[in-house]
């Protein structure tokens, strides 16, 4: 129950960035990559104000941290450039689609065991999802902000299964957000961004930097190695979902039978995937018994 608990709460904090981002970008507050820069300054500041306060030293190995950076980086660049050119909708529909087939094929790849039940629930979540957010009216989609929010996908793909490994949450969290924060700048140079700025959109920027973010993600990473590369992905499936309900609550955004409705298919495929019976490993040639231990739910 607490892992299901510290889940849960962490993709609050996901969908908690989303409405952060959509108040600040979509009236005007702020650019999006001039946020996304605050945005991770923000959480490196108070993740390593966080390491001192516990007098812990930032310690990670150099691959998985320039890895955790990188992929932050590429998320961060991909998500904020493709925001102002995509719907919303199909937007989300891309970034998490592209985190589930990155998620599920490095499983695949890496011969962890995904069962059947777990594929068809992570396919029923992404169709409930797709039924929520798929746009009423032809809407243009630039190639380019397809491929680079299909980039933004990938990015969190690998960031998320970068954590798995993770053995001290909050610090991997502050390397990974220092060393984003200096590999941005120069995607904000080349969009021009910090063009925008206003009070208020820096407050929002430095809340989801500093909470939403920064603490979102450290817990994401406490929880990641607990989980199954499949079961992680399709958790993730309700972040828009939360993220509309929350629109609504937060920003009036209208709620209709639709919304309702694919809630009710994206949980229940998320519930598929992770109440259905572990598949257990396979016994390597030679071996006697079963080889290796069984993942984590």
């Amino acid at each position: 129950m607490r892992l299901i608990a510290l889940t849960t709460l962490v993709m609050i904090a996901f969908a908690a960035n989303s409405i952060l981002g959509r108040w600040a970008i979509g009236p005007g507050h702020m650019d999006a990559t001039g946020f996304g820069l605050l945005r991770l300054a923000s959480g490196a500041a108070t993740l390593w104000a966080l390491c001192a306060l516990q007098g812990r030293r930032p310690r990670e190995s150099w691959r998985r941290s320039l890895a955790g950076g990188a992929s932050l980086t590429l998320y961060m660049v991909g998500f904020s450039m493709a925001y102002v050119a995509l719907d919303a909708g199909l937007g989300a529909l891309i970034l998490f689609g592209v985190v589930q087939i990155s998620m599920f094929g490095w499983s695949l790849l890496s011969r962890q065991p995904v069962s059947m039940l777990q594929i068809a629930g992570a396919s029923i979540a992404l169709a409930g999802l797709a039924y929520v957010v798929w746009p009423d009216a032809e809407i243009e989609a630039p190639l380019w902000a397809v491929l680079l929010m299909g980039a933004g996908g990938l990015g969190w793909g690998i960031y998320s299964l970068v954590g798995r490994a993770a053995q001290v949450p909050l610090a991997a969290s502050a390397v990974n957000f220092l060393l984003a924060t200096g590999l941005i700048l120069p995607f904000v140079w080349l969009a021009g961004g910090g063009t925008v700025i206003s009070v208020f959109g820096c407050v929002l920027a430095v809340v989801s930097g500093a909470v939403t973010s920064g603490l979102g993600y450290a817990l994401w990473y406490r929880v990641l190695p607990q989980l199954s590369a499949a079961v992680a992905a399709t958790v993730q499936l309700s972040v828009p979902v939360i993220a509309i309900l929350f629109g609504a609550l937060i920003l009036g955004e209208p709620v209709g039978a639709r919304l309702m409705l694919g809630t009710f298919v994206v949980l229940g495929g998320i519930g598929l995937v992770i109440l259905c019976p572990r598949p257990q490993p396979r016994p390597r040639k030679g071996a006697q018994g079963l080889s290796g231990s069984p993942p984590n739910a």
